[in-house]
């Protein structure tokens, strides 16, 4: 980040979700300035107003908005310290059932949405003192699981383009890591997270034996986005309980 006294400004993709917002208020706590971005709406607006943050809507999966969105932002403060993505999705499905409308909204939502806020803020980042810019990735890209394809094959891409944008503009002073986290309690996986006994057998995968909430994913890109990591870039953080590392027990008692 700059090494400016001012307080950093953090521009926030996908922040009315579950670690979006958990970051949003972890960040405002610590006297961030705060840019909310997310699709219009009465939760982007509460939000905001409980922040005391400005609101972007944007849609992530389309080049203008964003570009639209962080001109936006750089008009009316001069500067970004912090970016992060939290836009995404999850597709639990075998390949062979994928459709092509499924498998097209899986890279809208979670690479083009990467690739056009990359290409947007280092183009003015690079111009302004650098910064720190934090992707959500995926245990899944790390570790083949099954009935993942599209959402694996999304998330690694996230990785590739962070890793490069890390190489590219490091001379600029701008950082790209990313935060690869399992299954976490949010809005988005409700529909697994709402069957105690699939939180139960996802937890069993999981070495330290539960779910991830989004406290936890948020302190990780937290931790990205503090300017004394100013030496840390082209990371990848399992944020997993294990999952993509560790053996998990497997009911035996060593």
């Amino acid at each position: 980040m700059s090494q400016s006294n001012l307080t950093p400004n953090v521009l926030i993709f996908g922040a009315t979700g579950g670690i979006g917002s958990s970051l949003a208020r972890q960040l405002h706590g610590l006297g961030y300035g705060l840019i909310l971005a997310a699709r219009g709406s009465n939760r982007l607006d509460a939000l905001a107003l409980e922040l005391k943050a400005d609101a972007c809507p944007v849609e992530a999966t389309d080049s203008a908005s964003v570009e639209t969105c962080v001109a936006r932002v750089f008009e009316q403060h001069g500067r970004l310290e912090g970016v992060v993505n939290c836009v995404g999705s999850i597709l639990i499905k075998p390949a062979h059932s994928t459709t092509d409308d499924e498998w097209s909204s899986v890279l809208a939502l979670n690479l083009n949405s990467s690739f056009y806020i990359i290409r947007s803020a280092t183009n003015r980042m690079m111009r302004s003192g650098g910064g720190s810019i934090v992707m959500l990735t995926s245990a899944v890209a790390q570790r083949g699981m099954i009935n993942h394809e599209a959402i694996a094959a999304a998330k690694a891409g996230v990785v590739g383009i962070a890793l490069s944008a890390a190489a590219t503009y490091a001379r600029y002073n701008i950082r790209v890591n990313c935060v690869a986290p399992g299954l976490t309690r949010t809005p988005l996986t409700a529909s697994l997270t709402k069957s105690e006994s699939v939180v139960r057998a996802s937890a069993a995968l999981h070495p330290l034996g539960r779910i991830g909430e989004p406290d936890d994913v948020a302190s990780a890109i937290r931790w990205f986005l503090d300017p004394q990591q100013s030496w840390v870039t082209g990371q990848v953080l399992a944020v997993d309980g294990g999952l993509s590392s560790v053996q998990a027990r497997n009911g035996t008692t060593p």
